[in-house]
């Protein structure tokens, strides 16, 4: 079941993003960085962008288990614990938000990610040459879907 984050699910919401932010960004982010996406700080985080027209969803197979961000065509904060994934949650986030967006669907990704950018290939996403350069190290890459 896939629900949208509001005020009393908010909290469940910022404990999958901490989570996997954390998982995900600890190779190439400092253990003090990563130590600031606390629950609270991610919970502060989701209500900003939610105060700025995203909407957020949470997928709850029994318990929540991932979430994904829309905004327009643009998908965002795709979020699976990592104990769940391998399971289908990302595939079925990613085709709920898909059908969410208007016009043609773009994300970014880390240009060190080589897993996600598998993962969104998979699903007729292609690079658009566009990038954002985040530090001297890190970039991210625009990706548009083609289907």
């Amino acid at each position: 079941m896939i629900i949208e984050v509001n005020d009393k699910n908010i909290n469940m919401a910022a404990e999958i993003h901490s989570l996997t932010w954390k998982d995900s960004h600890k190779t190439f982010c400092s253990p003090e960085f990563i130590a600031l996406h606390t629950v609270e700080n991610q919970e502060k985080y989701l209500h900003k962008e939610i105060e700025n027209g995203k909407r957020f969803y949470m997928l709850i197979k029994d318990v929540p288990v991932g979430i994904v961000s829309v905004k327009d065509n643009l998908i965002e904060n795709l979020y699976v614990k990592p104990d769940k994934q391998h399971n289908g949650y990302g595939t079925t986030l990613l085709k709920f938000a898909l059908k969410q967006c208007t016009g043609k669907p773009v994300l970014w990704v880390l240009d060190n990610n080589v897993i996600a950018y598998e993962f969104y290939s998979k699903y007729a996403f292609h690079k658009t040459g566009n990038y954002k350069q985040l530090s001297k190290t890190l970039s991210e890459i625009e990706m548009e879907h083609y289907v």
